[in-house]
């Protein structure tokens, strides 16, 4: 009995140590892995050092420029010293009248309304002028350009389309406004416009008719006096596309004129023309007007040699 109980007791001891034995080996396998994994292979090892003394040395992949927006020097409202000045009143208040110029290219010229004798204007309007208020110092003299959220605090023309019916500035994707400052003031304020004008047409001579229709652009609120408004580089300020093409209209010729427009009320201004002379296509009223009215009554003619007995094939044709 008592050998058994030992038999039994060796067991035991031998089962225990085992386990123990077990528990210890992987232990040590898990901190090896830990200690590998940690420390990383050989490769690994070196891309991590070389990563870590990329940093320290600055490589130029993680290099940035430094932007210059976030420097309150070169703020543009602070360049340009906008809150140091009063842009309610034009420049040189007080003084002579400020020159504006203005140069216009024509983007398309939509359509052309005999009914309500208007037409309708896709145009880019450009003005320039100099506004030494806004100089600001540059070693390069390199420009600065701005979109349309600038204008608002700034002073710029108060141009309008005379006789215009309707008239907005694009906003497709933004408002397609644009703003350009030279280092001395100098300023390019440009816009894409769309205007539907008047136009008085002569139709009496129908369909062999020409017409001239004209855009005027004028200041509202500054007379002669203050704002003296011209066209930039003559009859050349006013650039067309070589494919505006109407169904109706052969565009002829596309010209500039100025002139000065007299209110009772407050005076001369200054007014810009820009003047476009469209005749009439003749063979697209051929083929749309005349050619079927002549037709028709060729076929009413056929009746005269049917005899006036048959009523019935009378009637149908007739």
């Amino acid at each position: 009995m008592l050998t058994v109980h030992k038999m039994h007791l060796s067991i035991f001891l031998l089962l225990w140590g085992w386990v123990l034995c077990t528990e210890c080996r992987v232990h040590r396998q898990g901190k090896e892995i830990h200690e590998v994994y940690k420390k990383g292979s050989r490769p690994q090892r070196q891309r991590r050092e070389a990563h870590g003394d990329a940093r320290k040395q600055g490589s130029p992949i993680l290099k940035r420029s430094p932007d210059i927006t976030k420097s309150p020097l070169t703020k543009s409202e602070q360049l340009l010293r906008i809150d140091d000045h009063d842009f309610s009143m034009r420049p040189g208040f007080g003084g002579p009248a400020i020159p504006v110029g203005v140069d216009v290219q024509v983007e398309s010229l939509d359509s052309i309304s005999e009914v309500d004798m208007d037409f309708t204007m896709t145009l880019y309007l450009r003005h320039y002028w100099k506004d030494e208020r806004l100089s600001f110092p540059s070693t390069n003299n390199q420009s600065m350009t701005f979109d349309g959220r600038l204008v608002k605090k700034i002073w710029v023309p108060d141009m309008f389309f005379v006789h215009s019916k309707r008239s907005f500035i694009h906003d497709t994707t933004t408002d397609n406004v644009m703003l350009r400052v030279q280092p001395d003031g100098k300023v390019l304020y440009s816009l894409r416009v769309t205007v539907t004008a008047m136009c008085n047409m002569d139709f009496s001579r129908f369909p062999l008719d020409t017409q001239t229709c004209s855009l005027e652009i004028e200041s509202y609120a500054y007379t002669e006096d203050d704002l003296m408004l011209y066209w930039k580089n003559g009859n050349d300020s006013l650039k067309t596309d070589e494919r505006i093409s109407l169904s109706q209209f052969l565009i002829q010729e596309f010209h500039t004129t100025t002139k000065l427009a007299f209110y009772s009320s407050t005076g001369w201004y200054n007014r810009l023309y820009i003047n476009f002379t469209l005749r009439r296509h003749i063979f697209f009223f051929l083929l749309q007007t005349y050619f079927p009215a002549t037709l028709m009554v060729m076929l009413s003619w056929v009746s005269f040699w049917i005899d006036r007995r048959a009523v019935p094939a009378r009637v149908p044709l007739g």
